[in-house]
């Protein structure tokens, strides 16, 4: 029988979600964290996501409670022209919850720093090489960190250490943050978009309020080709309002607030899959062991996930709990890379048969049960078990994962 393993020096690489997510668990579960971040001050980088309930389940777990900020989703909806597309309820009992990254992160910023953790900023990683059995954290113009027993690459889509190899998607998208106009007569608790083919997409997502400020946000959306993405900030934004305008007028609302290209963020995107999560004393969550489309909005759900499953592997020693980690998420993480896949072409590619296919056969058969009961659980994170071997309810007010 294996022994419980003993406390363990980790060194964490990156403070976004799952970096922070993992670093709030690991602490709490009485080992030593060092938090290692690039910027100077750490800080949250752009504007909406939407929670799916497994994604909550976590942050259930962790204590830090989303919903004081965030805002229910219980429905995704989509149009292209009168004719509604997208149709993906959430089950009554368990709502997605949208949110600004502001917030989020405030929350799982409060929850590490709470659990002891240690922090050093203001340097980038550069490798993470072995030294003996452990790891040391190489950082430009630094002192390097360690030794760690553990080093966990949280550091997404930039991860100087992943091998893996990604593949550019041909579509990204802008991303800004407004105040929800009174006028508007858009539904507070649904993700709506409107499609032109897949060339185009425009999308509006409640988001709750920011930490200080109690004023309803929405997160608004734009699909563009890759390659005009380098041409955003020279945009001419009163043309770009009307081009949007044109296609969903009830998104004019929404874009007043908006005066420069620099109020919007580019995003770009890209898939891929480390076959292998894991080395030597290394572990990989979140960007940095996968990437895709946001979708089918799991990104954030998917660093959670990872991050939970890595804690939970590593009350086993450490190399019984990396494999471990690896075998509770493969599955769920296949599942969903394949379904990515497979779905945003039908949302955002220059293809005219997709969108067609989508329009015409795949919306009116979504309706139908029991697609539509398949299509509630992969939007919520449920299609397959989130952990392979964990036990994991249903979440529904402030139930959580079993710890």
């Amino acid at each position: 029988m294996s022994t419980p393993s003993p406390s363990l020096a980790i060194g964490i690489v990156g403070a976004g979600i799952g970096g922070l997510a993992a670093a709030a668990l690991c602490a709490q579960a009485g080992h030593s964290v060092t938090l290692v971040e690039r910027f100077a001050t750490p800080k949250p980088l752009g504007s909406g996501l939407v929670l799916q309930p497994v994604g909550l389940a976590v942050l259930d777990a962790i204590g830090a409670d989303a919903r004081a900020f965030g805002a229910p989703i219980t429905r995704m909806s989509g149009h292209a022209g009168r004719r509604q597309v997208l149709d993906v309820a959430y089950a009554p009992d368990a709502p997605g919850l949208a949110i600004h990254r502001a917030s989020l992160f405030a929350l799982l910023w409060q929850a590490a720093t709470a659990a002891g953790i240690t922090l050093q900023t203001g340097a980038t990683c550069t490798d993470a090489p072995l030294q003996g059995d452990k790891r040391l954290i190489l950082r430009n113009q630094a002192d390097p960190l360690g030794p760690f027993d553990l080093v966990i690459d949280a550091s997404g889509a930039g991860s100087a250490l992943t091998p893996m190899q990604s593949r550019p998607l041909g579509f990204g998208a802008v991303w800004g943050t407004v105040p929800w106009p009174e006028e508007s007569t858009l539904a507070r608790h649904e993700l709506s978009q409107r499609y032109l083919a897949a060339r185009h997409m425009a999308g509006v997502l409640p988001i709750g309020r920011l930490p200080d400020d109690p004023t309803p946000q929405a997160a608004v959306f734009w699909s563009l080709p890759r390659a005009a993405l380098d041409d955003w900030p020279t945009q001419n934004l009163p043309a770009w309002k009307a081009q949007v305008t044109a296609l969903w007028p009830q998104m004019a609302p929404f874009l007043t607030t908006l005066h420069s290209p620099a109020d919007l963020t580019p995003a770009r995107y890209s898939h891929g899959t480390l076959r292998r999560p894991y080395g030597p004393a290394l572990a990989f969550i979140g960007d940095s062991a996968h990437r895709a489309s946001p979708q089918l909005g799991q990104g954030a759900n998917m660093a959670l996930l990872d991050a939970f499953a890595l804690a939970q592997a590593l009350r086993l020693p450490l190399d019984e709990a990396l494999p471990r980690y690896a075998q509770m998420r493969r599955w769920h993480v296949r599942a969903y890379q394949t379904m990515s896949a497979a779905f945003t072409p039908m949302y955002q590619s220059h293809s005219t048969i997709l969108p067609a296919l989508r329009d015409h056969l795949l919306a009116p058969v979504a309706t139908l049960w029991p697609v539509n009961r398949l299509l509630t659980a992969l939007v919520s994170g449920t299609m397959l078990p989130p952990l392979a071997g964990q036990d994991w309810p249903q979440t529904t007010g402030q139930n959580g994962p079993t710890r």
